[in-house]
């Protein structure tokens, strides 16, 4: 499945030329955290970037909204104390949900285990076991998460190349004035 195809479908929800993503860097500051622990929860597979993955030094990952909804869902859980190991347990069941519904559970944790809750029954029904327990309302993280990358520059996952020489100077460019290259050997 990737950013810009519905998750029970995989039919295009959004045409290719409309989606937005953006860099790791803006997905940290709107997450509120490191470069460093988003490339470790990308390389270990936790959150990898939907809409285009790093290719080497030097390359940017491209996140898409959901990607970055997931992100915060994963900090908040972090910060209350759930350790990765159960974080990882419960990306796994948010992977295959869309923005609308992801908008619509709240998570609840006791600290160890994450549940899923889809009604207000099933958060009182956590609640009256007496344990101490917290929610994330995904719905106000989505509202967040969308303020907040509303004021940084999102960006199309291709980019038509840019030509700057006219045709056939390409290879006159690369090879002319390479000490130890000749040109036109075959």
């Amino acid at each position: 499945m990737d950013a810009h195809s519905e998750p029970s479908s995989g039919r295009p929800a959004v045409p290719l030329s409309q989606i937005r993503g953006w860099r790791g860097t803006a997905a940290c500051r709107v997450v509120g955290i490191t470069y460093r622990q988003l490339d470790y929860w990308a390389r270990t597979g936790l959150v990898e970037p939907s809409i285009r993955a790093a290719s080497g030094s030097g390359s940017n990952r491209l996140y898409s909204f959901r990607d970055i909804i997931v992100l915060k869902v994963i900090k908040r859980l972090l910060d209350a104390g759930v350790s990765l190991q159960n974080i990882r347990k419960a990306v796994e069941a948010l992977r295959s949900r869309g923005v609308k519904d992801l908008a619509e559970i709240t998570l609840m944790s006791d600290g160890s285990t994450v549940y899923e809750c889809r009604s207000a029954g099933e958060v009182i029904d956590l609640l009256r076991g007496g344990q101490g327990v917290f929610g994330i309302a995904v719905r106000s993280t989505v509202t967040e998460v969308m303020g907040r990358l509303s004021t940084l520059p999102g960006e199309a996952p291709v980019k038509a190349p840019t030509q700057l020489h006219g045709p056939g100077r390409v290879e006159e460019r690369h090879t002319s004035g390479v000490p130890g290259r000749r040109r036109g050997v075959s």
